[in-house]
């Protein structure tokens, strides 16, 4: 009796440690998703080389409660702005044709798809609707309980109730947040 316990207790704290990872995709595999479920898209858009990046990876997305917001409401997408994947979004395809392979550990030429979005800084998180369209953009670092008003706009479409600034202010002046830094 007390090893089983002991293994619910393991499968358990197992189970959520599990819970806490973003599940990542590629942007190709979330519009796929879409077709079938759809969901909003969250992207990471990163460099290998950007700081802001790695502290963003570690810090907040690192963080259980935005994980598990993320993993529940979103399919959530890393992709390397100045990387090689191909890109198939809205017929058409988008690659790195100036990538260096010797610059693979540090700055290289911007992607085509980084371009395309209008992507000049990193880290820069892209929220996409239920069918892939551009919503918005957030360039910099974001703390968890900073992240957490703009998961929970997009994810509720709060944001389509905006109709003007002082609106937004107003939403964004009485947001409470939950998340842990």
């Amino acid at each position: 009796m007390k090893k089983i316990i002991l293994l619910i207790a393991v499968l358990a704290c197992t189970s959520s440690l599990t819970a806490q990872k973003i599940e990542w995709l590629t942007l190709n595999e979330a519009l796929a998703l879409q077709k079938e479920t759809p969901k909003k898209i969250i992207m990471d858009v990163y460099t290998v080389w950007c700081g802001p990046c790695k502290l963003l990876d570690k810090k907040t997305f690192g963080n259980k409660d935005v994980a598990a917001y993320i993993n529940n409401n979103f399919y959530p997408v890393k992709f390397n702005g100045e990387g090689n994947d191909s890109i198939n979004y809205k017929e058409r395809s988008f690659g790195n044709p100036m990538y260096d392979k010797t610059k693979a550990t540090r700055r290289n030429s911007s992607h085509e798809f980084a371009n395309f979005m209008g992507i000049n800084a990193y880290p820069t998180i892209v929220f996409l609707g239920e069918k892939g369209e551009f919503i918005m953009p957030l360039k910099g670092y974001y703390k968890p309980s900073q992240l957490e008003i703009y998961l929970k706009m997009f994810a509720t479409n709060k944001h389509k109730e905006f109709t003007s600034k002082e609106s937004f202010d107003t939403y964004f002046n009485a947001f409470q947040p939950k998340f842990v830094d």
